[in-house]
């Protein structure tokens, strides 16, 4: 009889939540279960780009002048721009969640619309980026440029190019994997906003858009780190 109503009990949790997955008591077990499982990925991400931000530190350590010359050929309103741009999307994210857990589906669908369009900006910028280096020859490799920025108001050269080469293998490396983690994100936006627009989320079932969100906080996080460290190091005249 007891195992009768358990079952029953499940049968019209089922039917309140349709969402739910079988393997799971309640929605709430099924959101923590979510929450709990992204948040071990964020972990694992965390010392992924760990390893490479300890290399940046060593070498800066050790080469801190080539590595500041280095930086002074980086646009920093560029990275100061897309700085901003990623802030704006992570307030947008908020703003989606919370249309979420209010049924405000139009809301929902342009917050999600807004952070996807900010996100291809942010990738738009660094490609402008990555183009400028290209041609002023900052890629490490044989046709690397001794000049530290070839423009003529900011003349000079490296004291060892070999320094300044590691600098830009660890900024093409950390920018281009971090620009990476920017396109995963809006692969998962674009599923967001397409679950959106057919209605599946409700007050009761936002965990894939909170979820998505802390993702999308994470790699607004990691920008964060690496827009001084990279750009704004010892850019003294």
């Amino acid at each position: 009889m007891a195992e009768a109503e358990t079952v029953m009990g499940l049968h019209q949790e089922e039917l309140q939540h349709p969402e739910l997955l079988h393997h799971f008591a309640d929605a709430e077990q099924q959101r923590n279960s979510a929450s709990l499982g992204m948040w071990v990925f964020l972990g694992t991400e965390i010392m992924f780009f760990g390893g490479m931000f300890c290399a940046y530190l060593i070498y800066r350590h050790w080469y801190f002048g080539d590595f500041g010359a280095a930086s002074k050929s980086i646009d920093a309103t560029l990275g100061a721009t897309n700085t901003a741009v990623l802030i704006c999307s992570s307030l947008t994210v908020v703003l989606a969640v919370w249309a979420a857990q209010t049924a405000r589906k139009t809301l929902l669908v342009t917050m999600l619309t807004i952070t996807m369009l900010l996100g291809l900006v942010f990738l738009g910028i660094k490609a402008k980026e990555y183009s400028d280096k290209f041609e002023e020859h900052h890629v490490p490799g044989a046709s690397f440029s001794f000049n530290n920025a070839p423009l003529p108001h900011h003349p000079g050269q490296y004291a060892n190019p070999r320094h300044a080469q590691i600098f830009f293998s660890l900024y093409f490396m950390m920018t281009g994997i971090h620009a990476l983690h920017m396109i995963v994100g809006l692969g998962i936006f674009s599923w967001l906003l397409c679950m959106s627009w057919k209605g599946r989320f409700t007050p009761t079932y936002y965990t894939p858009v909170e979820v998505g969100g802390l993702y999308w906080h994470f790699v607004d996080i990691v920008w964060i780190y690496l827009f001084p460290l990279l750009y704004l190091i010892d850019r003294r005249r």
